[in-house]
């Protein structure tokens, strides 16, 4: 797991995780195939509870590619 997903969380508890998106940086997955922000969350959760399967986390709502600001995932 990269340490720089990690490093942009600003909040997160059992429900909420807040993220600072960077600018240019795909939020949902698309036809491009380019990694999202969604994926990595998903990952990050795997990888720091060490769940096994698939983690659960949706989109609250979304950004566009070009803005960075901050995401909100439950």
């Amino acid at each position: 797991m990269s340490s720089s997903f990690s490093e942009r969380i600003l909040f997160e508890d059992n429900h909420l995780l807040l993220v600072n998106k960077l600018a240019s940086e795909l939020v949902q997955g698309d036809k491009t195939g380019d990694e999202c922000l969604l994926d990595k969350a998903r990952a990050y959760l795997k990888w720091k509870y060490n769940k096994p399967g698939d983690a659960f986390v949706g989109l609250v709502h979304r950004i566009d590619r070009p803005v960075s600001g901050v995401l909100l995932l439950a």
